[in-house]
């Protein structure tokens, strides 16, 4: 690379005390010391200005010290703008390219999308005619926001109900191949320009991250392991509920009501532990896919517990 992307930055990015303090309480509201001064090294360095919205800061888990992480999130003019200082980079003439499928048309896929891809163009000295094409592929299921739908019980505590739902209140379901189509250039241009780009992201590439409060790096294990789960057995968790029945493939949705359910017919705390130690696994799994609907279920079973171990307890004294 004869001129990085990062060597021309702009003098006006260098901001004073009362500029950092409206960008802390605007578009880096989140952030705490450190990951402010990361994005504002990040934002300088990228020479994109947080005023103009090309640039800002996203925090996931904000509650969870352990997992808490920051994204830098720029626009698609931010990401085309530090290429194109490079002096190596060309948009490509022809539009974005999308495969549709019919079948996968759905209340979550409005157009049947599965995937767009979309090429740049990167100089290249060592090819004939002096440029590469370099395409960009992002797939529906792995960047639409796509969540569970919650609703409100009998009980009025709100939980899954096994629909899953697009996030129409986002662009996803207004301008559907737009959205997409930027994921696919954002993945391009990274691939082109790894050393300028590679902590920078797309915001329509993390809005599925969004829904899930999920880094990247999560979001795709997790687009992976949905798959994989649907191939298996239809994306349910597989459950044990008594000793003599075979294993049952439960929706997501509704395994807090079977379990809950479950631990009313537990007659001994030998019993509850049998059941918790045969679906250990299953219930670490939907720890991980349904957090919040895990944590009322690891109530109900610590509550049966002291129950059970109360009863007994009572009965060994008469």
């Amino acid at each position: 690379m004869t001129m990085s992307a990062l060597a021309a930055i702009p003098a006006s990015n260098v901001w004073s005390g009362a500029q950092l303090s409206l960008i802390k309480r605007t578009v880096a509201n989140d952030c705490n010391n450190q990951e402010f001064d990361l994005f504002v090294t990040v934002a300088q360095n990228a020479g994109l200005d947080p005023f103009r919205k090309q640039i800002s800061a996203l925090v996931f888990n904000k509650n969870k010290p352990d997992k808490r992480r920051m994204a830098i999130v720029t626009t698609i003019d931010g990401l085309r703008v530090i290429a194109a200082r490079s002096r190596r980079y060309r948009p490509d003439e022809d539009e974005p390219e999308y495969v549709i499928d019919p079948a996968l048309k759905s209340e979550t896929n409005p157009l049947g999308l599965e995937k767009a891809l979309v090429r740049i163009w990167i100089a290249d000295d060592m090819r004939e005619g002096g440029w590469k094409r370099v395409t960009g592929v992002a797939y529906w299921d792995e960047f639409a926001p796509v969540s569970d739908e919650w609703a409100e019980g009998d009980d009025g505590r709100r939980r899954p109900t096994g629909k899953k739902v697009l996030d129409t209140g986002g662009n996803w379901a207004r301008m559907p191949r737009l959205m997409l189509a930027k994921c696919a250039e954002s993945q391009a241009l990274r691939k082109a320009f790894p050393e300028d780009l590679s902590s920078l992201y797309e915001r329509a590439e993390l809005d599925q991250a969004i829904v899930g409060d999920m880094l990247p790096s999560e979001q795709v294990e997790a687009a992976a392991v949905e798959t994989r789960l649907l191939r298996i057995n239809g994306g349910g968790i597989l459950f044990q509920f008594m000793p003599n029945e075979p294993l049952e493939s439960v929706p997501v949705g509704k395994i807090a009501d079977r379990v809950i359910e479950a631990a009313k017919t537990f007659t001994s705390t030998k019993h509850q532990a049998w059941f918790e130690s045969v679906n250990r696994a299953a219930m670490q799994e939907f720890w991980a896919r349904a957090q919040a609907d895990a944590l009322e279920v690891k109530k109900v079973l610590e509550r049966r517990a002291v129950e059970l171990k109360t009863a007994e307890a009572e009965t060994a004294d008469v």
